[in-house]
Parts: C-alpha cells; sequence; structure tokens
C-alpha cells in the first residue's frame, strides 16, 4: 500500500488500529449516521474490530483502502478518504467523510483529489466510482468538482436506498 500521501496542507495514512478512537468518534457524527449509515460502533473496541475485520483485509489483498486525514502542521484527525471494493458495486469506489468541525473548509476536496491522482498513477484503476444520497448536497458538489459524473441511480445489496451513481475515467494520454 502506498504509505503516506502528502498534500499541501494533509497527510493521509493509511488507517490502522491505533485510529481505533478516532474511527468511533467520526462514524458516530450525526452527518456520517445521516448520509453514510450507521456502522453499529459503539465503543472504541468496536472501531477496533471494524477496521481489522474491514479495512486491513481489503489493505492487504488490494494494496489501497482507507486513509484517515490529518493536518500535516500539527497532526489532527480530520476524517478518512478511501477506495474501496463495495459489493454491488463493478468499479472501486472513491468515499469520504469529515468531522463536523473541519467540513467546508476544502479539506475534503484537497484530500480527495490527492487520492485519486494516487489510485490512477500508482494503484493501476482505469475507473473510479462515487455514490451519495439525494439529499447529501455537499457530498454529491465535492464527487463533481472532483470530476466524476453523474451515470444513473443504484441500490447496493441489503440497502432500500436509492443512491446516485458517478464515474470518472483514466484520461488516455495522447502521443
Amino acid at each position: 500500500m502506498t504509505e503516506n500521501i502528502v498534500t499541501e496542507r494533509l497527510i493521509l495514512k493509511p488507517v490502522s488500529v491505533v485510529d481505533a478512537e478516532f474511527i468511533y468518534q467520526l462514524y458516530n457524527s450525526p452527518r456520517f449516521i445521516e448520509f453514510i449509515g450507521d456502522k453499529n460502533i459503539r465503543s472504541v473496541a468496536d472501531a477496533e474490530e471494524y477496521i481489522k475485520n474491514r479495512f486491513l483485509p481489503q489493505i492487504e489483498k488490494l494494496g489501497y483502502g482507507n486513509y484517515v486525514i490529518t493536518q500535516k502542521d500539527d497532526g489532527t484527525k480530520l476524517g478518512s478518504v478511501g477506495v474501496f471494493e463495495r459489493e454491488g458495486l463493478d468499479v472501486p469506489d472513491i468515499g469520504f467523510s469529515l468531522l463536523p468541525d473541519y467540513e467546508g473548509k476544502g479539506y475534503g476536496f484537497e484530500a480527495a483529489s490527492a487520492l485519486l491522482d494516487i489510485a490512477f498513477k500508482e494503484f493501476g484503476l482505469k475507473k473510479i466510482s462515487a455514490i451519495t444520497s439525494d439529499p447529501n448536497l455537499s457530498s454529491r458538489k465535492l464527487i463533481e468538482k472532483l470530476g466524476l459524473t453523474y451515470q444513473k441511480k443504484v441500490q447496493l445489496p441489503n440497502d432500500h436506498e436509492e443512491l446516485r451513481y458517478y464515474e470518472i475515467e483514466l484520461k488516455k494520454e495522447t502521443p
């Protein structure tokens, strides 16, 4: 897996069990639950198990996965961004979430655009998708700002909600 990804203001670090307390906090923030869903993480121990069972196996299998977004200057953890294999989607999916105090400051775009670049250049991906719900306007705007285009509505297995599905393809370089 790519080690840390560094941007102007941020460092994206591959998630590990040391991030369990942060993942617990992030995954229980009101907007995360409203727009991404309740992952039933009720304790730091639950978050540690989630990391071990969900994030680390994908990182080991694919070489990429979830990253914790930290501020470069002081190491404050702001959110997470990742590229995931998701059941029900044929194309790897980019996802992101920030703690409420850090939304609307450009961190999501900075982190997600850096990860998109690495996904195409280093992970060898040719196409990346993103999904979001209709009411999640901030996520929709960010996905579109990243260059993904709306394709269709999708429904993931075991989920009743219809989601907006976006894609972006690696631009072929002309000689």
